[in-house]
């Protein structure tokens, strides 16, 4: 019988206190996050990690000391590998800065002997600093322990019909908990990036209005009759003197504020609650819409386990399953990004 590995990578998250201040100097020491030549990215990462660790462990100290991304990302492996509905497939979890690493799971893999392997970002919109720099550190990983399988890759999946239709259900659900009788608006909310790296052709930002389009369609399709559905996008998340992109989700807030409209804020490029949604959204950003005067503020739950998204998961593997050695594909198959994204993972061809 043949059989398929499934990694699934994601962001990785500190597990205590102490592991606060070495995941922070994995990401800025990553060449994605600083393009700095070695010794200088190494020295400025000690620098920025120990100088954040304090926020951070004080972030992280608000939900428990630790990052619940891990146990939550094994949850919608254990979902997938039920999904997929056989026992000739093993799907496997890899973090980028924190545990379990790509060398571990790697050597995993090997362990397992498949005849396959499928790499798939839990990451819908593709991002040089994401996608693409998981699946470089995978392919050091597997290079090492000595992986000799097939494998195929998935860069992108930010208007896939099962992501599309977790999202719509879950925002509906809470646009219908808003009060009926204060104007509302939809925040979609993503994590944002320093402006340079769109600049640089990073497709990012262009498949967040992508995904977020998609859903505010799909939304509308369930709403005959009613007035249009007033959304906007915006990006939390800065750090640094960098100018990011925008506008800024404070900024939104506040606009809010002055409009007295309620909020419905949804994570957009986030699958799995973590600090950025249990923290930022749900306390930080919450307290600043008290603040700001806004009518109501709900947050929308990142997708998890949702049956939609897990099954179009399984759809992708799938296709990827039969795909020739080395391919890297969108979840459209070729290349979705305007011809000014010069950073898109497909910028090639389709793969």
């Amino acid at each position: 019988m043949s059989r398929t590995a499934v990694v699934l990578f994601n962001l990785g998250g500190p597990d205590r206190p102490e592991a606060v201040a070495p995941f922070l100097f994995n990401l800025f020491n990553d060449p994605a996050i600083i393009d700095l030549p070695r010794p200088f990215r190494w020295l400025l990462a000690k620098v920025i990690s120990s100088r954040r660790a304090p926020i951070a462990r004080e972030i992280y100290g608000r939900i428990g000391g630790r990052s619940p991304l891990l146990e939550l990302t094994r949850a919608q492996a254990e979902a997938l590998e039920s999904a997929l509905g056989s026992g000739d497939h093993r799907v496997f979890v890899a973090m980028r800065y924190w545990h379990p690493f790509a060398a571990e799971v790697a050597r995993d893999v090997v362990r397992y002997g498949p005849d396959r392997v499928v790499l798939l970002p839990l990451y819908p919109q593709f991002s040089t600093t994401t996608s693409a720099s998981s699946l470089a550190d995978w392919r050091r990983a597997a290079a090492a322990a000595g992986l000799r399988a097939p494998s195929a890759a998935l860069c992108c999946y930010p208007t896939g019909a099962g992501l599309i239709e977790a999202q719509a259900d879950l925002i509906g659900e809470t646009l219908a908990r808003a009060p009926a009788d204060t104007p509302i608006r939809l925040l979609f909310s993503a994590h944002g990036l320093p402006r340079k790296i769109v600049d640089q052709g990073d497709p990012y930002a262009w498949q967040v209005e992508q995904t977020a389009a998609a859903i505010a369609a799909r939304l509308a399709q369930g709403r005959p009759g009613k007035p249009a559905l007033d959304w906007a996008i915006c990006y939390q998340s800065r750090v640094g003197r960098l100018e990011w992109i925008g506008p800024a989700t404070e900024a939104e807030i506040a606009r809010a504020g002055r409009d007295g409209v309620a909020l419905v804020v949804a994570p957009i490029a986030f699958v799995s609650e973590h600090s950025e949604t249990l923290v930022e959204l749900d306390m930080e950003y919450r307290d600043l819409a008290a603040r700001s005067g806004v009518p109501a503020y709900l947050r929308v739950p990142a997708l998890g386990t949702h049956a939609a998204f897990v099954a179009q998961l399984a759809d992708l593997v799938r296709g990827l399953e039969v795909a020739p050695d080395g391919t890297l594909r969108s979840g459209q198959g070729g290349r979705i990004c305007p011809a000014g994204h010069g950073r898109c993972a497909l910028a090639g061809g389709p793969g």
